[in-house]
């Protein structure tokens, strides 16, 4: 029997938002098999979109592997901000650095930036963007998101980029269709499997406040849900859509996301050295032991 230091963690919170959960295990130098940290995974479906295991790392000040209850997950944005949010705020030695290194699984040494004094966030730097060809048209697009096909906007484009994850990226005309649509997830999910997509992310420049440089939402059906409600990841790909279209100077600002069955929740952005940060807040809500 092993027990693991457990810890449910909600990232992006902000006001009356929820935010993203993500289940943590710091198991520090405790070995867990690909098929162990699955099953948990598994034993979390509908309740975390993923799990994240922070273990001990010689090269880093951790390591971090991400699972949802599909698969393994390259990389896991809103996990990060967990995790980091939370190991920084309550650990003495780490809470005096402000800067920290993470080893992903799957993406590499990445660095976070510790704000919490300055802003109560963390920042993370987001996995190099690969630009890759678009592997599907407008039309079937609006199909498998069940919209027509004028929806879409003509005046910027598809884009389908890998800054983590490969991100659909799809501007919408209207904030208010941007906002209440919600796909079939059976559907958008055979979608993303035939071509190779991980999560898709709708946006409009139209925002709910004031204070928002754009409004999002990200879909990601391949990993067991429909939505994901706060996304590192998928923002920060967003980011770097942003800069190629010269839409973002590369300044602070806030992205708003979320559809119209939740409080809106805030995903930061900004850069350094020419790479996008993504950050945020989190808040703990479930501190206890996990038994396998």
């Amino acid at each position: 029997m092993k027990q693991l230091r457990y810890k449910k963690i909600d990232a992006f919170t902000s006001g009356e938002s929820l935010g993203n959960p993500a289940a943590c295990l710091f198991i520090g130098k405790e070995q867990l098999s690909e098929s162990e940290m699955l099953s948990i995974a598994r034993q979390h479906k509908g309740f975390v979109s993923e799990v994240v295991f922070c273990s001990d790392s010689a090269t880093a000040d951790c390591k971090l592997t991400y699972y949802s209850s599909e698969c393994e997950v390259d990389f896991c944005g809103h996990g990060t901000i967990a995790a980091m949010y939370e190991l920084i705020k309550n650990n003495e030695k780490l809470r005096s650095k402000s800067e920290l290194l993470i080893d992903t699984n799957k993406k590499g040494r990445l660095t976070v930036y510790n704000r919490i004094a300055e802003e109560d966030a963390v920042y993370i730097t987001a996995p190099q963007a690969q630009y890759l060809t678009v592997p599907v048209s407008v039309v079937d697009t609006a199909g498998a998101l069940n919209i027509p096909a004028n929806a879409i906007s003509d005046r910027l484009p598809v884009d389908f980029i890998d800054a983590g994850l490969k991100t659909l990226i799809v501007p919408l005309n209207d904030h208010i269709v941007e906002i209440s649509l919600f796909p079939d997830e059976k559907k958008l999910k055979q979608f993303c499997l035939d071509k190779g997509i991980d999560i898709i992310l709708i946006f409009t420049r139209e925002t709910g406040q004031a204070g928002f440089i754009s409004h999002t939402r990200v879909f990601a059906p391949k990993f067991g849900y429909l939505e994901d409600p706060a996304t590192g990841s998928g923002n920060s790909t967003f980011g770097n859509y942003m800069l190629k279209n010269v839409l973002w100077d590369g300044s602070p600002v806030a992205i708003e996301q979320g559809g119209n069955d939740r409080v809106f929740n805030t995903v930061k952005l900004t850069t350094h050295n020419k790479d996008v940060l993504f950050g945020g807040r989190a808040t703990l809500r479930i501190d206890g032991v996990y038994i396998i």
